[in-house]
């Protein structure tokens, strides 16, 4: 197939890696235009248009989509399909009609649940135990097309958004050069999707990273593992922000006497936190505002306390 492809960061580059193993022609990759980064915030390109100048593809980064100019441009190249991957920008119906093929989607959960733009991270700070990749094809709502193909993934135990994430880019390449295949041979039926079953993964804000104390330890610490690398996850102490690197929940630790967020330490471990239900945390990495990152053992034996409270 000819294909125009849209994506930007890594997660869609194993996507560009399958449509190249699988012989189809790349027409042109689209991906927003290069965004300040970093502490010196130098211009830094995407990723696929990194992988698309060292394949010899063309490259497009318009900074509107929705005025008609992109379309035009794709529309010109003839694709067979466009391939969407983490574009980062909704398309109007003029995109997504363009190609007899329509707008294919590699989406990362197992659609109807996960709908929206954060699917990886909400799949783990929820503490799913399996999720997915769905080939979509794509209509005008959001991630409500019909399913074309689904693969599941197991997580695991240690699972953070960032150790998920290139292992569903690998499975939704596979996924995706598997329902191209079947899509020539006319053997694919569409599912719809059941609104029901629904659930949404919006975007991420820096406030979801802060610790609820008062939920129990196992979903404070799902919440630590979806959210890392951003928002993370943090709290207070007597007034300064206190990220927490590390933790799990720790069922042979009795949870310290009182309120949630009450701190204790455990001689050559880290440091145990009251939870919601009498659950406790054992916090074993921190990072206290204006420090560098040291164990949580190393923070206490520094403010020479062997308790205290956390969220104040």
């Amino acid at each position: 197939m000819r294909i125009a492809f849209l994506g930007t960061p890594a997660f869609a580059v194993a996507a560009l890696d399958a449509l190249d193993r699988a012989g189809h022609a790349l027409v042109a990759v689209v991906a927003q235009p290069d965004r300040p980064a970093g502490r010196g915030q130098a211009l830094r390109e995407p990723a696929t248009k990194a992988w698309a100048r060292a394949h010899g593809v063309a490259v497009l980064q318009p900074e509107k989509v929705r005025d008609g100019t992109l379309a035009a441009a794709l529309r010109a190249l003839a694709p067979d399909a466009l391939v969407v991957a983490a574009y980062g920008r909704i398309l109007g119906k003029d995109l997504l009609t363009l190609a007899p093929h329509g707008a294919i989607n590699v989406h990362g959960s197992l659609l109807p649940r996960w709908r929206g733009a954060a699917p990886i991270q909400w799949a783990v700070a929820e503490g799913e135990r399996e999720t997915g990749v769905t080939i979509m094809q794509m209509d005008e709502g959001l991630d409500t097309g019909d399913i074309l193909l689904q693969r599941a993934l197991e997580l695991r135990e240690d699972d953070t958004s960032e150790t998920l994430a290139p292992r569903l880019a690998a499975l939704g390449g596979e996924a995706l050069a598997e329902a191209l295949r079947l899509l020539e041979a006319g053997a694919i039926v569409p599912v719809r999707q059941d609104p029901a079953q629904a659930t949404l993964a919006r975007i991420l804000e820096k406030e979801d990273g802060r610790v609820a104390w008062e939920s129990p330890a196992r979903r404070v610490a799902d919440r630590l593992r979806g959210f890392t690398p951003w928002p993370g996850a943090f709290t207070t102490l007597e007034g300064r922000t206190l990220k927490v690197l590390e933790a799990r929940p720790a069922a042979d630790l009795a949870a310290p006497a009182g309120e949630p967020g009450e701190a204790e330490v455990v001689a050559g471990r880290g440091l145990a936190v009251a939870c919601g239900g009498g659950t406790a945390l054992l916090v074993t990495r921190v990072q206290l505002e204006g420090r560098p990152a040291q164990s949580a053992l190393d923070l206490a034996n520094g403010l020479r306390r062997k308790r205290f409270r956390l969220g104040t």
